[in-house]
């Protein structure tokens, strides 16, 4: 045992665990940043708290182990509301926060509110400690809560609006660093023989089978062995949102992304196929059309790392609790090589083929503004070979989910778990994660506008992202249900989801950053290779054309 502050003990052992950045705004634990300092973390001082809680799921998806966001008691809700995304994702997340002293609870001191509640509503895990002995059972427990089973954001709540009682104050304690849990999974536990023989015996019996690879497959960096089993037996495979880097885009067997954000080819396969293997896929409303693709009555397999998922929302056949890579290991293990089903691949493959054909000419329309289908076909050409794509929610999960193929084995690609804005903060997480890969946030006007003072916080630190703004001016996702609304009763609806016209690289420009804007097609090249080049956090303005809206998600009938 070593007599040391709060402060000191939080510090060693976060650096223990690998976390190298700290996400925050002030004021909290100011002796536990001091702390950091000396230990070569860098500290990443937000303007919002829930920028930092997106920097932070960032930060932890890209390096596969927890990351660390901070905030004072006035400022703990904010921080909770940004948790949201990373608790959708399945991010592990560790939140700090200072509390009002429990003997001013309920007395309506300066900044007290609730922390029980917004936080219980988004983390695994969520402790109050109230002094520095307390420090070393539940902060281990919140590196051991946030990375097992589907991972997820924890919270400490430590008493003082900044945290003094608990970091400021002495204890004797002991640094122990629990390895297991520096990165995700800590534990691989394999799906059992029987349940991987039940399910072989159904995938090799299926005439249509389709393989629907999720988050899970991310997680556990299983994209080898999802490839692998994918060839041996034949199976197409559509990928979720989160899985969208984890089957090669030009394979034969690549289906693209089913649910809401979607390609139809994908929904149609789904709907003629009869067996679907959900991989390491919690079927949840977005990858399923809420639950209509595939349909009520398709026969279901399901392996998930987390029990409570197996069957959730479809009854299943088989049902196999285990971590992903491991539980396809012993499934090629165990599998013979099924002839090529060339009646079914070729049926897929038309169905691709049809898909791409049909947004073909607005993959090449050379209209100005720009279409947003040429932006991505731009984007697909030029991406670096290892780059990150991060992508916001809305029209961008859209437009990237569908519209961008990833190319390369090594570019990855993170979006959007619920938060519109989530983008920007994001992308700069991922940047500090791995600071040598290039990486290009894609997100709207609508978007940047919500953390858009986080270019001046990625200036100050040196956190050279890209940031590509499809620029229609609007929240032009919102134009037709708003027209179908109002029906032209009403001239003001306009307003309702359109934006002045604003010139985002003259925006960045005047904050210090680079700034450039793309009119048409033939000029964006240009423009990435200046903004990846420049040295700085860059924005790239693209003036995009106002009715680029994304067509609605094929559904059968």
């Amino acid at each position: 045992m070593t007599r040391m502050t709060g402060a000191r003990f939080i510090a060693e052992t976060i650096d223990g665990y690998g976390i190298k950045h700290v996400f925050f705004v002030t004021n909290i634990a100011a002796r536990a940043l001091m702390e950091m300092e000396k230990l070569g973390i860098k500290r990443i001082q937000t303007h919002g708290e829930k920028a930092a809680a997106y920097m932070a799921d960032a930060y932890a998806r890209v390096k596969r182990g927890p990351g660390l966001c901070m905030a004072q008691s006035v400022g703990a809700v904010n921080l909770a509301a940004g948790l949201q995304d990373a608790y959708l994702a399945c991010s592990p997340v560790i939140a700090l926060t200072g509390r009002v002293f429990q003997s001013n609870q309920q007395r309506h001191a300066y900044q007290e509110v609730d922390h029980v509640n917004p936080f219980s509503a988004v983390t695994k895990y969520s402790a109050l400690v109230t002094n520095p002995d307390q420090l070393p059972i539940y902060l281990r427990q919140a590196f051991r809560s946030s990375t097992s089973g589907t991972p997820g954001p924890v919270h400490l709540d430590l008493e003082g609006h900044a945290g003094q009682a608990v970091v400021d104050q002495e204890a004797d304690a002991e640094v122990i660093v629990e390895e297991t849990f520096i990165q995700i999974p800590p534990f691989r536990p394999e799906a059992e023989t029987e349940k991987v023989t039940a399910a072989l015996q159904l995938l090799i019996r299926a005439k249509r089978p389709v393989i629907v690879a999720g988050g899970g497959v991310t997680a556990s960096g299983a994209k080898a062995e999802l490839l692998a089993l994918a060839e041996k037996l034949s199976i197409p495979v559509a990928t979720s949102l989160n899985a969208k880097a984890m089957f090669p885009a030009d394979h034969p067997l690549a289906v693209g992304v089913p649910g809401l954000y979607s390609r139809a080819c994908a929904n149609q396969v789904l709907c003629e196929a009869d067996l679907v293997f959900f991989v390491g896929s919690h079927t949840g409303g977005q990858v399923t059309y809420e639950y209509q693709i595939p349909p009520r009555g398709t026969p279901i397999i399901q392996l998930d790392i987390n029990p409570e998922e197996l069957g959730r929302n479809y009854p299943i056949q088989v049902g196999m609790h285990g971590d992903v890579r491991n539980s396809l290991r012993r499934m090629l293990v165990q599998a013979e090589t099924v002839p090529a089903r060339t009646e079914w691949t070729g049926r897929v493959q038309e169905l691709v083929r049809r898909w791409k054909e049909s947004v073909r000419d607005l993959a090449n329309s050379e209209v100005e503004p720009m279409r947003p289908e040429r932006l991505c076909k731009e984007l697909t050409d030029y991406l670096p070979s290892d780059v990150i794509l991060v992508s916001d929610t809305g029209h961008a999960g859209i437009w990237t989910g569908t519209m961008i193929d990833l190319q390369h084995p090594d570019q990855s690609y993170i979006r959007c778990a619920g938060s519109l804005g989530w983008a920007l903060p994001a992308a700069m997480g991922a940047k500090c994660a791995q600071p040598d890969r290039p990486v290009l946030c894609f997100t709207g006007d609508g978007g940047i506008w919500y953390h858009l003072s986080e270019l001046d916080t990625a200036l100050n630190n040196g956190i050279n992202t890209v940031t590509l703004v499809n620029n229609n001016h609007s929240l032009n996702q919102e134009k037709h249900g708003m027209e179908r609304v109002y029906g032209g009763q009403s001239p003001g609806s306009d307003k309702l989801w359109l934006f002045p016209d604003t010139h985002f690289a003259d925006v960045a420009e005047s904050m210090g950053c680079f700034g450039i804007t793309v009119n048409k097609p033939s000029e964006l090249s240009g423009a990435l290779d200046q903004a990846f080049a420049s040295g700085k956090p860059a924005v790239v303005d693209v003036k995009t054309h106002i009715d680029g809206i994304a067509p609605r998600a094929w559904v059968p009938g």
